[in-house]
């Protein structure tokens, strides 16, 4: 319960920064107006504006956040919210345009315009983050350009919209509205030197070694890391945390992956990641010693948050990675909870943790149930994708009585949940890991 007005709190938190730009600037003496329209248009200008700056405080990871959500459905608000104040922000210029066409004028570059021309400047910039962060794979964008250029972007784009509305004056002619709109633009400021600047700074202090590096079956490789020269730190098992190798945290560099480990020993941490682009392509080639930086723990997907009878895990490709790290901790702890793992994969040969899991079935209470893509000729399991028919034969009478763990790609955790949710189990008790953040 706690959680929930944690949540609550921040989600006012967000509405009251989202809003108070806006109720300031209405205070005190009034422009003359040009009607509803063109008021609404300047209240979904300064609107949007603000929502722009809060994209920074969503992916600045604060923990105590993103504790009541998880940083995946942080995440996923991001870019909901950005696409919002992208529509706000274009029909604010809109608006004005149909209501006094003479402004069509102003896009010829004078002396005279600049504030309105850095305006458009803001609206491009933003279009071009949004456009380049929808279609990054379509496009073939890399990771680590599109990262860098989505932070260029993002900062030239507030910060145009800042220029624009200061050297407009509209509404903020006040010099106190001047120096408020001014105290918000600095704030943001101060997160961007946060983000950009004192945390990675504070990683750097905080590195980590690989002490181990093994082949899985499915072409994944587990890191194994150890803190250097601190105690690391404690963390939830199904949790995740960013890592940057081969580079510094100033570098954008960092993926995210799910710490496989047990939460009984946090000292040692394990990562499997499977081969699937360009940066994980290359996890084979870490050597051992080599310095690594983790910024961690996130994530809300754990057990241990969710204590109930029993659990049951649905797993798709190394959507295992993060349910492995729950089993081992269970196991460590001795858990007898009756405990069902579906795990779905394309062929039985490249089964990633297949001897471990039948290992954790002798140390707890566990059924695996293994759906097979392209199964072997004399294979008498589940075949095919996870459906209604595979969930009614393997789920537990009646299924609304354990909590249920869903991970994997993104197709497979939607149809997962509305079956679930189809055959009787509530949606509260239904938690799913967000896996492809970007």
């Amino acid at each position: 319960m706690s959680y929930f007005y944690f949540g609550l709190f921040w989600v006012s938190v967000y509405l009251a920064l989202v809003l108070s730009p806006l109720i300031v600037l209405l205070l005190g003496h009034l422009p003359a107006g040009n009607g509803f329209w063109w008021d609404f248009s300047m209240a979904l200008g300064f609107s949007g504006t603000a929502m722009m700056g809060t994209l920074f405080l969503q992916t600045a990871r604060f923990r105590r956040v993103a504790a009541p959500f998880g940083i995946d459905i942080i995440y996923y608000f991001h870019r909901q919210s950005s696409l919002i104040a992208f529509i706000f922000i274009l029909a604010h210029p809109i608006m004005l345009l149909v209501l006094e066409p003479g402004l069509w004028g102003y896009f010829l570059p004078t002396m005279d315009n600049w504030p309105f021309l850095a305006g458009v400047g803001s609206l491009l910039a933003l279009g071009l983050l949004l456009a380049s962060s929808l279609w990054r794979k379509p496009l073939h964008i890399h990771y680590d350009s599109w990262r860098v250029a989505h932070a260029l972007l993002a900062c030239l784009a507030l910060g145009l919209a800042i220029v624009h509305i200061l050297g407009v004056g509209h509404y903020v002619d006040a010099p106190w509205k001047k120096m408020v709109w001014g105290g918000f633009s600095f704030s943001w400021l101060l997160l961007l030197v946060y983000v950009r600047l004192v945390k990675p700074a504070l990683l750097l202090r905080r590195p980590y070694r690989i002490t181990g590096i093994r082949a899985e079956l499915g072409d994944a490789w587990t890191l194994q890391l150890v803190p250097d020269g601190h105690a690391g730190f404690r963390f939830q098992p199904g949790q995740f945390a960013w890592l940057t190798i081969w580079n510094s945290p100033f570098a954008l560099k960092e993926h995210p992956f799910s710490i496989a480990s047990s939460a009984e020993d946090p000292v040692r941490l394990l990562f499997t990641i499977k081969a699937l682009g360009d940066f994980t392509e290359r996890i084979k080639d870490v050597t051992i010693g080599q310095k690594v930086f983790v910024d961690g723990p996130y994530g809300c997907f754990s057990t241990d948050r969710e204590p109930g009878a029993g659990y049951v895990f649905i797993a798709g490709g190394i959507g295992i990675a993060p349910i492995i790290g729950m089993l081992r901790t269970l196991a460590d702890r001795s858990d007898r909870r009756p405990l069902l793992l579906i795990y779905a994969y394309n062929t039985w040969e490249r089964l990633t943790f297949r001897d471990e899991l039948d290992a954790l079935q002798g140390r707890l209470d566990l059924h695996v149930v293994y759906v097979l893509k392209e199964p072997p000729a004399d294979w008498h399991g589940e075949a095919g994708l996870i459906n209604k028919g595979v969930l009614a034969r393997c789920l537990p009478a009646p299924p609304d009585s354990r909590e249920y763990f869903v991970c994997g790609p993104v197709a497979m955790l939607h149809l997962s949940e509305k079956l679930l949710h189809e055959m009787g189990v509530p949606l509260s008790r239904i938690h799913s890991e967000l896996f492809d953040l970007v």
